[in-house]
């Protein structure tokens, strides 16, 4: 059966709604490397105003923008039901995520009250509007192990968004209750797993058999695995009112669901039925090896209690996980989606032949590619290091800043092209 069937393409909205998201992510990730080279103190320690800006550049500016964006098509052609009034959301949730984002960097890193509340009115309208319509149009939609993932991932979204509302509110009015300890740490799980990895699970029960032309995931693991990872997410929030031993017990189940996820993907992806060189492939691949890091860093930190209570352990656990895991994973499939949107759209428009239109591999030259993943990889080792060696900071970011330009100038070379053979984005 063909892994395409039951895919709506005909509902795909119009090339201009992700496309904004897309666009917009890769000046985000410039500008979290920004802050790396001229705020080395952002790698110092994970509660520094620097260190939370810079984290909320990635995985607001960069994840969360290009994950809307992704929704945004995946939920007509994947889920069969389009967003209620598709371009108004798009429109209001990308200008609330950019404004937001941005406010709240400036109010990390200014301390200022009115730069807080201004990110929560700006991120908890955008994201609610984006919320609700994607609630109504998944309630629609046909059941799948997709979307069952792509569910849950919805609410994990919601409630990271609750966590953070209030955390920033706190943070505008100055007070600092003794709840607000286990409200950071539920807000970072359930951003970090229960939105980022939850959607990626559920986004590749699809697209890694459909893009990387690999076997599909066994039947077991797709129907429980965002369940069990949901799940564990719910008794790790309330982790500071269980015992010991059952947080220990909650953590390692957490560290199985990534370390599964990630050794099946890896094993499917070595029995794909067409070997030719794939970037996507490889970010994947780079992804799924740094899940697996985040894992062993995990276990040794198990071993090795004083290590995990420093500032070491936390900030490279981050940075393989936002960086080597999150970033990459994304970053592969907009060389994915961005040239397939090009393609399919002038096909769509144009009713072109075979020949007549570039092919999705034309879109974007492979060498410019292959450079940027150079440079992401090189980034993200130095990204590493730097937790322990700080002073590699400014060669980190730098090297960040190109990786996300070059990432930023590949992807408006498809849209030229789609643009220079006549497409229309609207």
């Amino acid at each position: 059966m063909s892994l395409q069937a039951g895919l709506s393409f005909d509902q795909a909205p119009p090339f201009s709604l992700p496309l904004r998201f897309f666009l917009t992510a890769p000046l985000f990730l410039a500008a979290a490397a920004g802050l790396v080279v001229f705020a080395p103190e952002a790698l110092a320690s994970r509660w520094t105003p620097e260190a939370l800006a810079l984290t909320h550049a990635l995985t607001l500016g960069f994840l969360a923008m290009v994950m809307l964006g992704a929704l945004t098509q995946m939920l007509p052609v994947v889920a069969g039901s389009k967003l209620p009034a598709p371009r108004r959301v798009a429109w209001v949730s990308h200008v609330s995520l950019v404004l937001g984002t941005v406010a709240l960097m400036a109010g990390f890193l200014s301390a200022r009250p009115l730069a807080y509340g201004l990110a929560a009115v700006l991120l908890a309208g955008g994201f609610a509007v984006f919320v609700v319509a994607a609630a109504v149009s998944l309630g629609r939609a046909v059941s799948s192990v997709t979307v069952r993932g792509i569910r849950l991932a919805v609410i994990g979204l919601a409630i990271t968004l609750l966590l953070g509302l209030v955390l920033a509110l706190l943070r505008a009015g100055g007070w600092v209750p003794p709840i607000v300890k286990a409200a950071s740490a539920a807000h970072v799980g359930f951003g970090l797993l229960g939105w980022v990895l939850m959607l990626v699970i559920g986004v590749a029960f699809q697209v890694v058999p459909m893009f990387q032309i690999t076997p599909p995931y066994p039947s077991w693991l797709s129907r429980w695995l965002t369940g069990s990872l949901f799940g564990l997410l719910l008794l790790h929030a309330i982790a500071p009112w269980l015992p010991g031993v059952a947080v220990h017990v909650v953590d390692t189940g957490l560290a199985g669901v990534v370390v599964l996820f990630a050794v099946t993907t890896l094993g499917l992806q070595a029995r794909r039925r067409r070997k030719l060189p794939d970037i996507t492939l490889n970010y994947w691949r780079f992804g799924m090896a740094s899940l697996l890091s985040c894992a062993v860093v995990w276990a040794l930190a198990q071993a090795q209690p004083r290590w995990a209570g420093g500032d070491t352990y936390p900030l490279l656990l981050g940075v393989l996980f936002i960086a080597g895991f999150a970033v990459s994973v994304v970053s592969g499939m907009l060389y994915k989606i961005v040239p397939f949107l090009a393609w399919f759209h002038l096909q769509a428009q144009l009713q072109a032949r075979a020949g007549t239109i570039p092919t999705m591999r034309d879109m974007i030259a492979e060498s410019h590619m292959h450079w940027q993943f150079g440079l992401h990889i090189v980034a993200c080792v130095l990204l590493a290091a730097t937790t322990q060696w700080p002073q590699l900071a400014m060669a980190a970011g730098a090297v960040l800043a190109l990786s996300a330009l070059l990432l930023w100038v590949n992807l408006l070379s498809a849209v030229r092209r789609f643009a220079r053979y006549g497409g229309r984005f609207s």
